[in-house]
């Protein structure tokens, strides 16, 4: 393998993880929680980048921005897993990256969407869990405080990812010929 066939991956990577930092800084307040664009810049990076490279820029771009908006190292790690396992879910159930070991090949728009509503939910059932330990467990709240604090932040996320799994393939319909043009199929290819 080239050096350069080594750096580009990298590059795309890193470029995805900042799309999905910049993403989340956009959104609305709602309730306990916020909508954000963040989940779409994800799912878009699943899309893009196939399933491990996509979980990992998404990871690495929700971490990030976690860490530099007062959350702690603990929440911003499992933060990093679950942006990465909706990722990779979406990436994995489209099928972008079989093909000849390359990115952007779906078998239709159908698997595209299919990948984003099940890295959506990935996502929803991963983040429900998170709150209800860190309630439960480590804040100690009764269990029925604990159904209400999820229920406050259940729409949030449930807006979150409606939108992503409408957004994200629009977006990713919109960038794969561009992205195919201008070689980003060849470069990414193992």
């Amino acid at each position: 393998m080239s050096r350069e066939s080594k750096l580009y991956p990298m590059v795309y990577t890193a470029l995805m993880a900042a799309v999905v930092f910049v993403l989340t800084l956009i959104y609305v307040p709602l309730g306990e929680s916020k909508v954000h664009f963040g989940n779409a810049g994800s799912m878009l990076a699943g899309l893009i980048l196939g399933p491990w490279l996509g979980g990992l820029a998404s990871g690495v771009g929700a971490f990030f921005f976690d860490l530099t908006h007062g959350y702690d190292l603990v929440e911003a790690l499992v933060t990093f897993a679950s942006k990465f396992l909706m990722a990779a879910a979406a990436g994995l159930v489209a099928g972008a990256y079989k093909q000849e070991g390359s990115v952007l090949n779906t078998k239709g728009h159908g698997r595209v969407v299919l990948g984003c509503v099940v890295g959506g939910l990935v996502y929803i059932a991963l983040y429900m869990l998170k709150t209800f330990i860190k309630q439960r467990y480590v804040a100690g709240v009764p269990l029925d405080g604990t159904w209400a604090v999820m229920l406050a932040k259940l729409p949030a996320t449930a807006i979150n990812n409606g939108f992503a799994a409408v957004v994200t393939p629009i977006l990713y319909t919109a960038l794969r010929p561009a992205l195919k043009a201008i070689g980003v199929v060849d470069q990414l290819r193992t």
